[in-house]
């Protein structure tokens, strides 16, 4: 019941509304490890409010949590995070954020599921962190493309060097980013779904 006395349960805002546009959607994964940035990618280029699932971090994670490279970082992923954004009238993407440390991996397999495809967000300064996420990626046969998020004090390579320390393969496109700014994630998911067209005109994408 409102504050007015009625029964009537408010729908979402206008802004939250889907396009009348939209003719087709799309889930994406944005995955990697502890502190990459994929609470602010989803955040920053969402056109709704995104959806959150960000709790503060405790001493019960001390000793369990790798948080090397983020030890100002005081609230981590539990769960998942959700944003949604229109790549052109027609398509709408929903993104889902993956939480970060190991611990909540088991969470993975159900945000993978229905997945058309994914973001892997690296920080080279942990590059080793991002075998195992894209190992996972793998398994489940969803396509990725890597974006490497712009830390002020990660060091910086080129990208063929990125590609060969990733061990990826030649197809599968790299791209440097800033996650918390909005035109800089929406180049990322826009390299994203051109590598999925061009899966799915080869005839390679399932």
């Amino acid at each position: 019941m409102d504050f007015n006395g009625s029964d009537t349960i408010p729908g979402p805002r206008a802004e939250d509304q889907l396009p009348h546009t939209a003719q087709s959607a799309a889930k994406i994964v944005i995955v990697g490890g502890f502190g990459v940035g994929k609470t602010t990618m989803v955040g920053s280029v969402s056109e709704i409010t995104p959806l959150t699932t960000e709790e503060t971090m405790t001493q019960a994670g001390v000793g369990v949590d790798d948080n090397f490279g983020s030890a100002s970082k005081t609230a981590t992923t539990v769960a998942m995070d959700f944003g949604r954004i229109s790549i052109t009238e027609q398509l709408v993407l929903y993104l889902f954020g993956t939480p970060g440390q190991q611990r909540f991996w088991f969470l993975w397999n159900g945000l993978f599921e229905g997945a058309l495809g994914a973001v892997v967000l690296v920080d080279t300064r942990r590059l080793e962190v991002s075998f195992d996420v894209m190992g996972r990626l793998e398994e489940r046969g969803v396509p990725f493309v890597v974006a490497i998020n712009s830390f002020p004090d990660a060091p910086r390579y080129a990208i063929e060097e990125l590609r060969t320390a990733l061990d990826l393969t030649p197809d599968i496109p790299i791209i440097e980013c800033d996650a918390r700014r909005r035109a800089s994630s929406r180049d990322v998911l826009m390299t994203l779904m051109r590598f999925l067209h061009s899966l799915a005109m080869t005839g390679s994408l399932t």
